[in-house]
């Protein structure tokens, strides 16, 4: 019974390897760089911002500097922000700042904030909507290679997950994992096909063309979500729309998290809504990340050496396939090893989030709680 047991995570990792849309293999993902230069398109690019006065300086330089040729104008929303947030964003001549309007009852903070750039923008009749944070530095070229990218393969959302900080030891050993599990959780690749119903997309940085935004509802349609931008993905998707998600090294993340706790809290903050809200779902979750990430480490000290050899085949398996994330963060290749330990703090971060909802405290960001227990 032992070696049926020990051979499930091993029989896991050959399925990861195989048949899901090989999401581990992170060069596959990045967005080409061969891509023909479109001229003369009319782009707004929105940002939602409440309280990032410590980043929001060098995101708007960024933007500004963009090696474009069409028209580019930027709506940065101050979402009732009490550090100075507009007056930290400056004054650039392609800089409009908007005074954002008192949430309203059912809307997520970051989707009304995003609504009323989207209400400012049409009145310029762009030909796409960019979304980004407020902590997001975009290479030059960044904006010309999703137009690019959208014009030539016919996309109607294209989104790239920017590279996140990763300094700390903290971020060196839980952030890359967080990529390797999203793309796990949504391979590029099923995105990209017309057949499988998977959808997703990283919100900072994401590119839509306006008929479509129009087509699924606007942001109405999605007021409440939580996970705003894998919604809007879904919603594309499901109205004939076609989705792109890939990686980049050449927009980045601004934002630090100086521990565990703070890495937890972000994690925390979404990840029951991702199960719906199911208990049943939760202790599958669980069941399913430690017979994946913990089970080959335990048969290890079986003292069984078949079931002990097993286990060691699903580790090493679960290494090489986190390898190419590792290497993309240009970390030492030890830390592919590591993968077990991040999923039992993100198996941790699960429960957390699911104990917050129950309390009524769920989905907390920028001081508003956005996930209600109904």
């Amino acid at each position: 019974m032992l070696i049926y047991i020990a051979a499930l995570p091993l029989l896991i990792w050959l399925y990861l390897l195989l048949l899901r849309g090989n999401f581990w293999d992170v060069s596959g993902e990045l967005a080409p760089g061969d891509l023909p230069r479109i001229e003369g398109k009319r782009v707004c690019i929105l940002i939602p911002a409440r309280n990032e006065a410590a980043v929001i300086g060098p995101t708007i330089d960024s933007l500004t500097k963009q090696d474009f040729t069409g028209f580019l104008h930027i709506f940065l929303i101050d979402d009732n922000s009490t550090d100075g947030t507009a007056e930290a964003a400056g004054r650039a001549e392609t800089l409009t700042i908007v005074s954002g309007k008192p949430l309203p009852p059912g809307w997520n903070g970051k989707l009304w904030a995003l609504s009323q750039a989207v209400t400012a923008a049409y009145e310029l009749a762009p030909d796409y909507l960019l979304f980004t944070d407020a902590d997001i530095v975009h290479g030059r070229t960044s904006l010309a290679q999703l137009i690019g990218l959208a014009e030539t393969r016919g996309y109607d959302l294209t989104s790239l997950m920017v590279k996140l900080h990763c300094a700390t030891f903290a971020e060196k050993a839980l952030i890359p994992p967080f990529v390797f599990f999203f793309f796990k959780l949504y391979p590029p690749a099923w995105i990209r096909s017309p057949r499988p119903r998977t959808a997703g997309a990283a919100g900072g940085c994401i590119l839509v063309r306006p008929e479509m935004l129009r087509k699924i509802g606007g942001l109405d349609a999605i007021r409440t979500e939580v996970i705003d931008d894998c919604a809007i993905a879904r919603a594309v998707k499901r109205n004939g729309g076609r989705v792109w998600l890939g990686l980049t090294p050449q927009i980045v993340s601004t934002r630090s998290y100086d521990g565990a706790k703070e890495i937890g809290s972000m994690i925390s903050r979404t990840a029951f809504n991702q199960l719906r809200h199911s208990s049943l779902l939760l202790a599958g979750a669980a069941v399913g990340l430690f017979i994946t990430y913990l089970l080959p480490l335990v048969l290890l000290f079986s003292g069984n050496i078949a079931a002990a050899a097993l286990g060691a085949c699903a580790w090493l398996l679960m290494s090489l396939l986190y390898l190419p994330m590792v290497r993309f963060y240009r970390l030492s290749l030890l830390w592919a090893v590591t993968l077990p330990v991040a999923a039992a703090f993100y198996l941790g971060a699960t429960f957390h989030s699911a104990l917050r909802y129950w309390r009524g405290h769920g989905g907390i960001w920028k001081g508003r709680i956005q996930d209600r227990r109904l």
